[in-house]
């Protein structure tokens, strides 16, 4: 509990009856009193346990004198009892009031105690109650899309791009070329930070430099130098350069032409095929796309279902579950920044910065659970079977991957989360109004015009 037990006023004024306050729709206040003869009963036996095990030099263990273990561990005794005194006291009115407690409540000492008594305060958040929401009225478009043969081609091309060599070339650069520069930014004459590197590696049309310098990057050859003015943005992050319009010096050391592989052999082995059979490769790369286009357009679903739950059920949530939740997020990406590397010692990852997404992930984890109680919605074992089997396809042993889920229950939990939210979306589309439309391929699966 949230509070600093030894700091409670224990003076002996008028008594204060148990009442519950509500603050606001979530937070509540409680006052009550304990009696100060309970805690200084509780103190005493605190007190005797601990002399049966305290060691004082000069004493043999049990024979030390309780004035001297008064003297020592009475403040802890008394912290400890009172703690203990106000957590019951409290625990027993939010039973009695049937309240759900979200979070842990926040201890308030009182002065106006009666006397033979101690006063405090709990104030604490309870979870919303929530009465789900009409969804008839709600439209939900399903995308629909069937993998061909040029959906397919397509994803083949991406494949040889990703695997993409360069080989150098005496020809001028090209968009898509790879180049080796080398260069220098100077302003009013003099050399900015950030504006010098050498062997610089860029690929032409990448987007990776200002619009002014991607320019100059077309149309040269290896040994080239070239100077051209730069203007920055006005909303650049380096404030002296924000508007400014700077000169560059470059000089062109290598152009590189990108080489596609061919689909042959070797191609189909760098997929994973080890016998390198291309018309065993195809199928793979149509299996696995259209796994993959399943998955996107029921999340593009999902996603305009929670849409439709939060809409129709406007709602606080406890400011304790959405801290809790900002926690669990920041300390997500932390750790997935130090998988891919990072040094995190001295960059920090705040909680404030997850609120917003944390918000609403507490409304729709608070609204899937009442609308899975209410409308029974409950998951079954063969559905949750059905999606680890689907976790399984595309591991060389699917066998043994589902054998791994099954030996640990707890290895389960996503998948019965996600078997969870399949039956609310399915609930939600079996109510609303559900049109379908197809969708383009490349808008699907994000990929730039």
């Amino acid at each position: 509990m949230n509070s600093s037990m030894t700091e409670i006023d224990m003076t002996e004024n008028a008594t204060t009856d148990a009442v519950v306050e509500t603050v606001n729709p979530l937070e509540r206040r409680i006052e009550m009193t304990v009696a100060l003869a309970e805690i200084d009963k509780d103190i005493e036996q605190r007190l005797k346990s601990m002399s049966r095990k305290v060691k004082v030099a000069g004493f043999r263990p049990g024979k030390v004198p309780m004035k001297m273990v008064a003297q020592q561990y009475g403040a802890q005794a008394r912290s400890d009892a009172i703690s203990e005194a106000v957590e019951k006291a409290y625990g027993e009115k939010v039973r009695e009031q049937n309240l759900r407690v979200a979070g842990y409540p926040r201890i308030e000492p009182k002065a106006d105690a009666g006397p033979g008594q101690l006063a405090f305060t709990a104030v604490f958040e309870v979870y919303p109650e929530i009465t789900p929401g009409d969804v008839s009225g709600e439209s939900i478009n399903k995308p629909t899309l069937t993998v061909t043969d040029v959906e397919v081609g397509k994803t083949m091309d991406v494949l040889r791009k990703q695997r993409t060599t360069y080989a150098e070339t005496d020809r001028a650069s090209i968009k898509e070329d790879r180049m080796v520069i080398d260069f220098i930014g100077r302003k009013d004459g003099e050399e900015f930070q950030g504006g010098k590197a050498s062997d610089y590696s860029v690929t032409v049309g990448g987007g990776m430099m200002l619009p002014d310098f991607e320019a100059q990057l077309e149309g040269v050859k290896a040994g080239d130098t070239k100077s051209f003015d730069v203007t920055f943005p006005a909303d650049y992050q380096a404030v002296e350069l924000a508007s400014a319009t700077v000169q560059f010096d470059m000089t062109v050391k290598k152009v590189e032409a990108p080489q596609l592989p061919e689909i042959d052999a070797e191609f189909a082995k760098q997929l994973g095929v080890v016998d390198g059979d291309i018309a065993k490769m195809q199928l793979e790369v149509r299996s696995n796309l259209e796994r993959e286009v399943k998955k996107r357009l029921q999340a593009k679903v999902k996603e305009q279902v929670m849409e439709a739950l939060l809409k129709v059920n406007p709602l606080d949530v406890p400011k304790a579950l959405v801290e809790m939740e900002s926690q669990q997020m920041a300390e997500a990406a932390r750790r997935d920044m130090e998988s891919r590397g990072m040094a995190m010692k001295n960059i920090p990852v705040e909680a404030s910065w997850f609120t917003e997404q944390a918000t609403r992930r507490v409304k729709l984890g608070l609204l899937l659970a009442e609308l899975v109680k209410a409308k029974d919605l409950h998951v079954k074992p063969e559905q949750v079977r059905a999606i680890v089997d689907e976790f399984s396809e595309t591991f060389e042993d699917p066998k043994e991957v589902v054998r791994w889920y099954y030996s640990q229950p707890q290895r389960l939990a996503e998948a019965e989360a996600l078997a969870l939210e399949n039956n609310v979306v399915e609930w939600v589309l079996a109510n609303a109004k559900v049109s379908e439309a197809p969708i383009d391929f490349d808008e699907l699966m994000g990929n730039a015009a």
